[in-house]
């Protein structure tokens, strides 16, 4: 332990940077620095992964040193604002990272934005995940190899919107490696504190939002048949603490949940599901992410029916 806290501070890492890059939530990282017998080795690994005293696996560290740069990349982008900057998401995030296994072809960083460009045509809601812009100051760029956009707050530019859900950074490679962060859309609200609401529908769209993102990318990907193609992801949700969970953003939806303002502050999700089954039936692969989201909140178990019926929704952009 020692010797990790050593290499932190030699790197110039901070504690709060460690943990973001490690994956793992500051409780975690309090009881890794406390030698506590009951943390896991995949924690500890990845902790210690971070500062060079791990070696990665070849197969399964391709993306997890993406989701490395991608998070250092958006904290050099943040490092000068405002502590209480919406683009630094104070009140929370979600994070989601994901990737392929199967054939896939080897296009130029040029041929990748453009593929990006052609699966952001289809869209499902107003603020889609992977936003593509157009604007000169917002579009996607190439940065080492890598497609990227960064929307700012209105202290860089001027825009529209300045709220903690519209602040995006997503970033892809050629790979097929993707990466977003966005803050939550409950957090702009005027009707009711940031921090205290946790809308019980909106998961159910974005997380549909990037399987379908995934699933549509891999057509273009693919050097055949996509529907093999296995999509890898993850979303972590930050900020979860003292959270209500509600029926806000869609409250004439039916869904009455039940349950404890949230005890934990984060919740990592993780799916491991082929194209063909996010085609065949992206309920059946939603409905456990979102039950094990909503069980932070001691809530019911979300029905497959419920969750069938807003895919639908979404797949027909009907809000």
């Amino acid at each position: 332990m020692d010797e990790t806290i050593e290499r932190r501070k030699e790197s110039g890492m901070t504690k709060r940077e460690h943990t973001a890059l490690a994956g793992v939530s500051a409780p975690t990282m309090t009881a890794f620095e406390r030698g506590e017998t009951t943390l896991s080795l995949t924690k500890a690994f990845d902790i210690l992964r971070v500062v060079g005293l791990m070696d990665e696996p070849a197969a399964a560290g391709a993306q997890e040193r993406f989701l490395r740069e991608s998070i250092q990349r958006w904290q050099s982008l943040i490092k000068d604002l405002a502590a209480n900057s919406p683009a630094r998401f104070p009140d929370g995030y979600y994070r989601a990272d994901y990737c392929f296994t199967g054939d896939l072809k080897t296009p130029t960083a040029r041929e990748f934005e453009d593929m990006l460009r052609e699966v952001s045509y289809t869209k499902y809601t107003g603020w889609p995940v992977f936003m593509f812009m157009t604007r000169e100051e917002t579009r996607p760029s190439e940065v080492d190899g890598a497609i990227e956009t960064w929307l700012p707050p209105s202290e860089i530019a001027e825009r529209s919107f300045d709220d903690a859900a519209h602040c995006d950074f997503w970033r892809g490679v050629p790979s097929g490696r993707m990466f977003l962060i966005r803050g939550y859309k409950e957090d702009g609200q005027e009707t009711f504190p940031a921090g205290t609401v946790f809308d019980a529908t909106l998961p159910i769209w974005r997380l549909g939002e990037i399987l379908m993102h995934a699933s549509n990318l891999a057509q273009l990907l693919a050097k055949r048949d996509p529907f093999p193609l296995t999509v890898k992801m993850r979303v972590l949700y930050t900020g979860l603490r003292g959270r209500q969970l509600k029926s806000w953003a869609n409250p004439l939806a039916g869904l009455i949940m039940e349950g404890r303002p949230s005890r934990s502050d984060e919740v990592l999700l993780e799916t491991e599901v082929s194209v063909e089954d996010i085609k065949e039936d992206l309920a059946a692969v939603v409905t456990p992410l979102v039950s094990q989201l909503f069980e932070r909140f001691d809530a019911e178990s979300v029905s497959y029916d419920f969750v069938k019926s807003e895919v639908l929704k979404l797949t027909k952009a009907r809000f």
